[in-house]
């Protein structure tokens, strides 16, 4: 097979052509790829890098933009689960809690960081003995696998101790609570680092660009025909094993191929508020047991994270909706233990996606497993569904594992254990010189703390652009937390291909501004129109496009069911780039 050169990571226009020539080249004898990966998600790209890092020629494809299905719309969490112990899943708690400790300590710790929670108590004597033995164990689980915790041990409060806390809990709500730690991540922001990670190791990955079916040579799966959404090219991409790592699109992948041996996915929809941090005082997050599941109140840079919701979703997977009835749903039980209640007024952003769980014969979703499975349905094609965005290296693992079990080379063992993150090597050296560094950039020592927290030891390539042209030391229009370089950053290192790209997933600027980035959008189209050559057209169209669906998102979540709402989102078709 022809040696490619390796990119350095960056996802920009020039090497997307390049990868996708290289999967074009895939139709010439002798040049198949060994692994395709159907998916773009934070498993998809978790696989990349699991057989790039194998020495396996891989290519991955998603549809849309790197992770903009599930894996960009979670609580934002690294976690074990600690509900999960309450249904015995012992063995799933562990293993979250040792990729926990990985991804806090050494695979990115510039993306990932401990986060304290009050678990509240709300009846005295016999609570606290249960609940703390309860956390007790997450704790023991978590030393168990060789690595470090990553996170501090639980501690048990009074009353006081409680309220001193977090003074915005009423009085009367908890008599004492156990505080506790688990991980965050900005899920997007890691998944296109992944990837990135992946194609450093030589993946040659692209996005929009989607699977319309699968090769055949009689009953094996030989690899897929493209689309390419740019440019509406076809093309055959070839390849010894296919993994469908496509979520909640699960079983529509699969139909392609057959429907024999099938894993059932279900989609449980779970909805999550934005809302700014002055609302209520509190140093820690929050855990409140509701009579379905879970609400979590997360600390978010100068935000909370509110949510979530767990309930079934049959309508359109691609733009699941928050209705009126979810917002109040949340609203209405984390005001159960809030002094000053939070009202509509106070939400910032709202946003909702879809978990992929393993179809059972239970009703409800929040009982369904959020185990894995891999399966071989046909040869040539693994599929990999279910799982917690926690595990998702253990999930690619495994899939990676079942595709490399025929071939007939002798393929080396996962080594992702001990691959970190671009970014992740020199972040701590590069933190302790942080003030240096502000100086020797004219860059604010508070902006260069934002930038290493989300860039890593890469944050001296936004810097270079910043030098470039100060200007872009500016922050967007209405979101002072994010940089107009990181908007070029993202069109020229990121693979981000549109203006949503970057206002919902590059940055959170579609969630944590208050008119949800619409004044960001001119700035925006101009700085990556420059990057990847859009006509004045595209550029108005693109923000054309980011500003209706905004207004169909706030339109959606005023509507008072599942159904209204998914049909005001859908009343805003995905963006078709000018050709």
């Amino acid at each position: 097979m022809k040696n490619f050169p390796v990119n350095g990571g960056a996802l920009g226009p020039e090497a997307r052509e390049a990868s996708i020539q290289r999967l074009r080249a895939t139709a010439d004898p002798g040049q198949e790829l060994d692994i395709l990966i159907v998916g773009g998600g934070i498993v998809g790209t978790g696989a990349a890098l699991d057989a790039v890092t194998r020495g396996l020629s891989v290519g991955i494809v998603e549809a849309n933009d790197w992770a903009a299905g599930t894996s960009s719309r979670s609580s934002k969490l690294i976690h074990g689960g600690l509900r999960y112990l309450e249904m015995l899943d012992f063995g799933l708690v562990k293993e979250a809690l040792q990729e926990r400790g990985l991804l806090l300590s050494e695979l990115a710790p510039h993306l990932a960081r401990p986060v304290p929670f009050l678990y509240p108590l709300t009846k005295p004597f016999l609570e606290r003995p249960y609940v703390g033995a309860g956390i007790a164990l997450y704790d023991v689980l978590s030393v168990s696998g060789g690595h470090s915790r990553g996170v501090p041990f639980h501690k048990h409060l009074s009353k006081r101790g409680t309220l001193r806390a977090a003074p915005s809990l009423k009085n009367d709500a908890f008599v004492g609570s156990i505080r506790y730690y688990d991980g965050q991540v900005d899920d997007a922001k890691y998944c296109a680092n992944l990837v990135r990670t992946a194609a450093y190791y030589g993946a040659h990955a692209v996005n929009q660009m989607k699977v319309v079916d699968f090769l055949r040579e009689g009953e094996r799966v030989v690899g897929a025909k493209v689309v390419n959404h740019e440019d509406g090219t076809e093309f055959n991409i070839r390849a010894k094993q296919v993994i469908n790592a496509t979520g909640v699109w699960t079983d529509e992948t699969q139909a392609m191929v057959t429907d024999r041996g099938q894993l059932k996915v279900r989609a449980s929809k779970g909805i999550h508020l934005v809302v700014p941090r002055d609302r209520f005082q509190s140093t820690v997050g929050l855990i409140l047991r509701t009579e379905k599941s879970v609400l979590f109140v997360i600390p978010w840079g100068r935000h909370w994270i509110i949510g979530t919701t767990d309930t079934d979703w049959n309508l359109d997977k691609a733009h699941p909706a928050a209705s009126s009835k979810d917002i109040d749903y949340i609203l209405d039980h984390v005001n159960k233990v809030l002094k000053r209640p939070l009202t509509r007024e106070d939400v910032e952003g709202v946003y909702a996606g879809l978990r992929p769980l393993l179809a059972g014969e239970n009703d409800s979703t929040a009982k369904l497993s959020r185990e894995h499975v891999v399966a071989h349905p046909v040869p040539g094609l693994v599929v990999v569904a279910g799982g917690k965005w926690t595990t998702y290296r253990v999930m690619a693992k495994d899939a990676v594992d079942e595709a490399t079990r025929t071939m007939d080379e002798r393929v080396p063992p996962s080594c992702t254990e001990t691959i970190p993150l671009l970014g992740a090597s020199g972040f701590r050296a590069a933190w302790n010189r942080r003030n240096r560094t502000a100086e020797e950039s004219g860059v604010h020592v508070a902006r260069v703390e934002h930038l290493l927290n989300r860039y890593g030891s890469m944050t001296s390539e936004v810097l270079s652009i910043i030098e470039e042209n100060p200007a872009l030391a500016e922050p967007l229009p209405g979101a002072d937390d994010y940089l107009q370089a990181e908007a070029v950053y993202a069109a020229t290192h990121e693979g981000a291909r549109h203006v949503h790209d970057v206002l919902t997933r590059r940055t959170r600027i579609s969630i944590e501004a208050w008119d949800r980035g619409v004044s960001a959008v001119p700035v925006v189209a101009k700085l990556m129109g420059d990057v990847l050559g859009w006509s004045d057209a595209q550029r108005e169209n693109e923000v054309r496009h980011y500003i209706a669906r905004v207004e169909a998102e706030r339109l959606s979540q005023q509507q008072p069911d599942d159904e209204s709402a998914d049909a005001a989102r859908l009343g805003v078709e995905d963006i078709v780039p000018l050709r």
